[in-house]
């Protein structure tokens, strides 16, 4: 089965869109979700800003930004294709290495398809009726190759607001101000812009990952005593 898909967009076109699926107002539920960081805060290793920044810098460059960002790109790329979307969004449920990064994923990528129902995100509609539960990094690539928009700006659109949200976790859990984690967002910029470029001619076969403790996080954070968030 081929779907149709938009041939023409202007940059101004999917900035907006890009801008308005990916921003904290988009009701995925980010804000529930820590990715270990909320354990990484409880343990102490993170305490402040230049403990957050390395810790996002491995997840990014080794962990589940590098990861996603692929998937991302195999989805956009495979949105005229419902087989392939389908192998890619399989492969991406079975990726997460522990309870609570697989329900991390796949709740907000259920979320973002119905929150996406106002651009009529039929390829969404095709992948859910097949596969049920979509990853999130899915679900965005899908979405965003279907109306044209580049998938470059949308692999890097994707990894800024993975590098937010996880910001904003610790924000309130250290506690760190906002002109704190700022900081940390914009030192974090070359680190977006070289995993988004880097993942541009990376296959399937690439994927995998060297994030150890950020791995550990997810799963001590199942059993943690106290906490805020999901994950």
């Amino acid at each position: 089965m081929i779907m149709t898909m938009t041939t023409t967009i202007t940059t101004t076109e999917a900035t907006l869109r890009l801008l308005a699926w990916l921003s904290p107002a988009f009701p995925t539920g980010g804000f529930a979700w820590s990715h270990g960081v909320e354990w990484a805060v409880d343990c102490g290793d993170v305490t402040d800003g230049g403990s957050l920044l390395a810790w996002l810098d491995v997840v990014l460059r080794h962990g589940t930004g590098r990861a996603d960002a692929i998937i991302l790109r195999h989805a956009h790329r495979a949105a005229g294709d419902i087989e392939a979307l389908v192998a890619v969004a399989e492969l991406a449920r079975a990726l997460p290495s522990s309870r609570e990064r697989h329900a991390e994923g796949v709740g907000q990528g259920n979320a973002f398809r119905l929150a996406a129902a106002a651009w009529q995100p039929a390829v969404l509609a095709a992948l859910h009726e097949r596969v049920g539960d979509i990853p999130y990094a899915v679900a965005v690539g899908a979405l965003a190759g279907s109306k044209a928009i580049g998938e470059d700006l949308a692999a890097a659109a994707y990894l800024q607001t993975l590098a937010a949200n996880l910001i904003s976790a610790a924000v309130r859990l250290v506690p760190l101000g906002q002109s704190a984690g700022l900081a940390v967002l914009a030192a974090l910029e070359p680190v977006i812009a070289a995993v988004a470029l880097d993942t541009g001619s990376a296959g399937l076969h690439d994927l995998g990952g060297c994030a150890l403790r950020s791995d550990l996080a997810a799963m001590r954070h199942e059993t943690q005593y106290t906490r805020l968030f999901r994950s």
